[in-house]
């Protein structure tokens, strides 16, 4: 199985949470981590492209699993910071 996702890494959790809700109310996903994802992917939007099992941190790869496509995670917490990931794809 792999995954496909995107992801908005912040260091603050009430900024994730805040970016959660911006995005619930409908918000551009890819415009949002641009503006405030502290990884490289933001300049692809937050994409991180298709990965396999064990490829992301264990918290991530878990909320990613979890997801349906194109469905948004809560806010997930993993050493790098905290992340709002959407699944954008599986296969």
């Amino acid at each position: 199985m792999e995954w496909r996702a995107s992801h908005i890494l912040v260091k603050d959790k009430s900024l994730a949470e805040d970016l959660l809700r911006q995005l619930r109310k409908g918000k551009g996903f890819a415009e949002l981590a641009k503006e405030f994802s502290t990884c490289p992917s933001k300049s692809k939007g937050g994409d991180l492209g298709w990965f396999g099992p064990g490829q992301m941190v264990k918290p991530f790869e878990d909320a990613v699993i979890r997801l349906r496509p194109g469905a948004l995670s809560g806010v997930v917490s993993t050493q790098f910071g905290y992340h709002v990931i959407k699944k954008t794809g599986e296969k």
